[in-house]
């Protein structure tokens, strides 16, 4: 019975957090357009600008030798922020950094989101949902030890990320001990569909000693486990409760931050019991004069914890095993980042697995212990826009055919756009006929929101009563976020000016101080 309860993840077996879970999971799982606030002029719009798919490369099936349809598996796919995808499936080669191999990936042949222009695809990172027919995730189709066709079947199943206000890096099979300032110290996932981590504390002021605490718990069995937060590169800011989490806390810690905002103070997180800084130069951006901190949209319980944190931590993303580890530790900050992939092979510290192992939660950090092992890691450089997006070039097909994709942590998405009209008649015939009936991109109704999804028959997926309870709930949870959202972005910006005529005459805060002006990468994450 102790191994049962040691191996049972919190969010699996926690009556409040499996619901809280569940909550974080879904909206971390929509779109990072979810948190942008609509301005006054603009908020009854679906999209500010069109999609332009012409600004994108787009991946010329007929010229790979080596691609394979799955066109009996489509996919059609409404978020709550508007954003549509529509294609099928494939399998091809597909090249990252030094490694390459057969591996699926979505063709997307449609696509509504004028956050996609100039960009070629999704790349995720993050881990396989229970009950998925979309493509396996690359880095786990890339070390499968059943793929018989990969140059990556001993890369270990981890990667680490961080950024700096220019650059970024992904470092596959491990992290380079050069990147680390200090020591790397894990704790294990509380989940193994997302990277969730239980934030136990949240302070905020211009030192710790005199920093407010904006995460109030009723009790200490709330506390033990704490709010859980997800890491995710695919979330620009810092985005925490704007209610008070079910009643589990008795402050509202979105309140309390905009009456307490000010320049120069920072945020304490505590995770593991152990104390990780977010100074002001992370999450405020001075380029734009605006803050990078967000209420949460009604119905999530808990924390994203987004790019702030990754510019002065690299966090190590370990899925060796069923119950995935993060480790956390400071940024070196003369570290030189790569410029071209470059892989190496280092004797790494390791997460103490033994100890993680008797962990009934996820309620300790245990520092790395040394292995004298060589791991080989493969480092690739990272486009970093405004410290608010990020892409990655990979390869797909042979001759191999180069895309730059948004790099992402918390989606499973990798897909890749494709022309539709230019697709081979005998592909042409086994997808739906509204694909070519429809351009996604000349419609903009909200009316459209729907879930769709055709896949090959399976055990899973055969009852037509399941069918429709998901795609009635489905139906259900978006139209509901698309009101939520609407309200969300008029009690943010209302709230924005309480809090500058509040700070008047000092120093004025940003033009809508929280949340900033989001990233355009408005991509359907799953």
């Amino acid at each position: 019975s102790d191994q049962l309860a040691r191996d049972a993840l919190p969010c699996q077996s926690h009556s409040k957090l499996k619901l809280q879970c569940a909550s974080l999971s879904r909206f971390a799982g929509m779109s990072s357009r979810k948190f942008k606030v609509a301005d006054e002029a603009h908020s009854n719009k679906l999209f500010d600008e069109a999609y332009r798919p012409q600004d994108s490369r787009h991946f010329k099936v007929s010229e790979s030798s080596t691609f394979v349809p799955q066109s009996f598996q489509t996919f059609d796919l409404n978020y709550a922020d508007g954003t549509h995808l529509r294609g099928f499936s494939g399998v091809d080669q597909v090249y990252m950094g030094d490694y390459k191999a057969t591996a699926p990936f979505g063709v997307i042949t449609d696509c509504n989101s004028p956050d996609f222009n100039g960009v070629d695809g999704i790349l995720g990172f993050g881990l396989p949902k229970m009950g998925s027919n979309l493509p396996t995730p690359v880095l786990f189709a890339m070390t499968d030890a059943e793929n018989k066709d990969t140059n990556a079947a001993d890369l270990k199943r981890k990667f680490s990320f961080f950024s700096t206000n220019d650059a970024a890096e992904v470092q596959l099979g491990g992290y380079d001990p050069a990147t680390v300032s200090g020591t790397m110290w894990y704790i294990p996932a509380m989940s193994d569909q997302d990277f969730i981590v239980g934030t136990t504390s949240l302070k905020f002021g211009s030192t710790e000693a005199d920093s407010i605490e904006l995460l109030q718990f009723r009790d200490q069995d709330t506390k033990k486990y704490g709010a859980p937060s997800i890491m995710d590169s695919g979330t620009s800011c810092l985005v925490i409760p704007a209610d008070n989490m079910q009643g589990q806390l008795r402050n509202v810690p979105w309140d309390d931050f905009s009456k307490n905002w000010a320049h120069g103070k920072s945020f304490w997180l505590e995770i593991g019991q152990k104390k990780w800084e977010i100074p002001f130069s992370s999450w405020y951006l001075a380029e734009t004069d605006q803050t990078c901190v967000q209420p949460s949209p009604a119905g999530m319980s808990g924390l994203l914890v987004g790019d702030v944190f990754f510019r002065q931590f690299i966090v190590e993303f370990d899925m060796t095993d069923h119950k995935p580890v993060i480790g956390i530790a400071p940024l070196n900050p003369n570290y030189k980042l790569v410029t071209r992939h470059t892989i190496a092979n280092f004797e790494l510290h390791q997460a103490p697995r033994n100890k993680l192992l008797l962990l009934r939660g996820a309620e300790t950090m245990y520092p790395a212990e040394h292995s004298q092992t060589l791991t080989q890691v493969d480092r690739i450089p990272i486009v970093n826009k405004k410290g608010t997006q990020y892409f990655m070039d990979v390869g797909i097909g042979t001759p191999k055919q180069k895309f730059t994709v948004i790099f992402d942590t918390g989606s499973t998405v990798f897909g890749v756009f494709s022309y539709k009209n230019d697709l081979p008649a005998s592909i042409k015939a086994q997808l739906p006929g509204y694909y070519f009936s429809e351009n996604l991109h000349s419609l903009h109704a909200l009316e459209q929101v729907s879930v769709t999804v055709r896949a090959a028959p399976s055990a899973l997926y055969s009852s037509a009563a399941w069918m429709a309870v998901l795609v009635v709930a489905n139906l259900s949870l978006v139209a509901a976020l698309v009101v939520a959202r609407r309200r969300r972005a008029a009690i943010a910006l209302a709230v924005s000016k309480d809090m500058r005529a509040a700070t008047a005459p000092a120093p004025p805060p940003p033009p809508e101080p929280p949340p900033p002006a989001p990233p355009a990468r408005g991509f359907a994450r799953v």
